[in-house]
């Protein structure tokens, strides 16, 4: 792992007394810069836990955006990873960082509620596989992030628990499923977050936030212990505030899992140093349709500004055509009708309105559209692999727009942001690895996404050039103002 020399907390505005002094500027070190303080000794995991905890007790109550909050346990876990420390036991780059993780993801002792009434008392007895593995790596939890309500949908403002604010605007939607995720990390709550992606769950929250958030390549992380949206097409990814943490984050997790039938079997490689490979050789492909098609004004200014920039980074960009992907809703329609059969007969009311009316209609797919979908997206996910033969990556919008207002009046107009998946879905189809970072801001201040997506497995190449590109730009340091909650 990199070093944080003296230099880098000068540029970053950070001194060491500084620091220890102001538990708001430990908050919003990035996961590399406190990860290597930690293993220096120079802060402690209790530092860092008590930072974020003070920071999301100010500003939860305004964005939202936790739904649990473990305090307890989690300043007993970085006591451990204190004591840890102290003889020099350092399990790697997570040790002792505060992490949030989805409310969709099964933690042992402490309910999951996937953002619904249904679950509002749900307490597994087991962790899921993600969480074990963030365990493991010595990454203290601190608590269950809010969603949009079962992951069915991307604005976060349907959920049992209250809507998701956008700390760029609060009257804004964070986007979603995972919107508590990327609030959370947007807002120096916590340093990174897990979410997941069924159609954008992780990007378009990212995008909507101004942060990178990373969807892995089908099968390259477990799902197993996630309240499912559509197992034939549920991710779980990393949202962070750098490239560099996504790639630390991603692994701690990615890797075979037996016991999930959607886990694929291969080497996970070091991506944090993987991903500092040469990027001046690689080909970009830019698919004008239907993916540049309806931006808006900002968007196609930011993107264009974007390939500029990226021209001059790697080896060459051009415009390509891509498959078209079958539509995913004929997929994870059928699929969380089944998982919600049962209770959506049974117990009704215990839905939102909009997410209650969702599921019904889901119901409405019929066993051949399903069938045909689910074998059409089995084979595009082969014949994807031959838009790569003659470059290495894909450049587009991660959203045609910024993130809309909050319509709290009107819930189930909460949902339309279902239709803005049009360039985020399909790599969910595909099982691409692609990854969203911030390219620049709307007039209003919100920010817009980059996506940058790979061939199956390139994780290392996607992370590489995203990595090049936020580095050659200031976007990433821009933060929202959050002093004014």
């Amino acid at each position: 792992m990199a070093t944080l020399s003296r230099r880098d907390l000068l540029a970053a505005g950070l001194s060491l007394a500084a620091l220890r002094a102001a538990p708001r500027d430990l908050a919003g070190l990035t996961l590399r810069q406190a990860s290597e303080m930690v293993r220096n000794k120079t802060v402690s995991p209790v530092e860092l836990t008590q930072a974020c905890l003070q920071r999301i007790e100010k500003y939860n109550p305004a964005l939202n955006a936790f739904i649990t909050v473990t305090r307890d346990q989690a300043l007993e876990t970085a006591h451990v990873m204190e004591a840890e420390q102290k003889i020099g036991k350092i399990r790697g780059p997570l040790h002792g960082i505060p992490i949030g993780l989805k409310d969709n993801m099964d933690t042992a002792g402490v309910r999951t509620t996937g953002a619904s009434e249904l679950f509002k008392d749900r307490i597994p007895t087991e962790d899921a596989e993600v969480v074990r593995r963030l365990k493991t790596a010595g990454a203290v939890i601190v608590g269950k992030l809010n969603m949009h309500e079962l992951a069915y949908g991307g604005s976060s403002s349907v959920s049992y628990f209250g809507a998701v604010h956008n700390p760029w605007a609060l009257d804004h939607v964070p986007g979603g499923s995972s919107g508590g995720s990327a609030a959370a990390v947007a807002s120096d709550l916590c340093f990174a977050a897990l979410g997941t992606d069924t159609a954008g769950s992780v990007r378009i929250p990212a995008s909507y936030c101004g942060i990178a958030g990373l969807k892995p390549t089908y099968g390259r992380v477990s799902i197993r212990g996630i309240i499912p949206l559509s197992t034939s097409l549920d991710h779980c990814g990393p949202l962070c505030r750098s490239v560099d943490d996504v790639a630390l984050m991603l692994s701690a997790i990615a890797g075979y899992d037996e016991q999930d039938p959607t886990s694929f079997d291969a080497p996970v490689p070091d991506y944090f140093r993987e991903m500092r490979m040469p990027v001046s050789k690689l080909r970009l492909g830019v698919p004008r349709k239907p993916y540049f098609d309806g931006l808006d004004p900002e968007v196609a200014e930011a993107l264009a500004a974007a390939i500029d920039v990226l021209r001059k980074l790697a080896g060459g960009v051009t415009d390509v055509t891509i498959p078209q992907a079958v539509n995913p809703a004929h997929i994870w329609d059928a699929e969380i009708y089944a998982y919600h059969a049962k209770w959506i007969q049974e117990t009704p009311e215990l839905y939102q309105p909009a997410t209650r009316a969702a599921i019904l209609r889901s119901g409405q797919i019929s066993a051949e559209v399903y069938a045909d979908a689910r074998w059409q997206m089995e084979q595009q996910r082969r014949e994807i692999r031959k838009s790569f033969m003659g470059i290495d990556l894909l450049i587009t919008p991660t959203m045609p727009g910024v993130a809309p207002l909050i319509e709290a009046a009107a819930p189930a107009a909460a949902n339309r942001i279902r239709g803005a998946v049009s360039n985020t879905s399909p790599f969910d189809v595909f099982g691409l690895p692609t990854i969203t970072v911030p390219c620049g801001f709307s007039a209003s201040g919100l920010p817009i996404g980059l996506q940058i997506s790979g061939p199956p497995f390139a994780e290392a190449t996607v992370l590489a050039m995203a990595r090049v590109y936020e580095q050659a730009t200031e976007w990433r340091k821009r933060h929202p103002k959050l002093d004014a909650l």
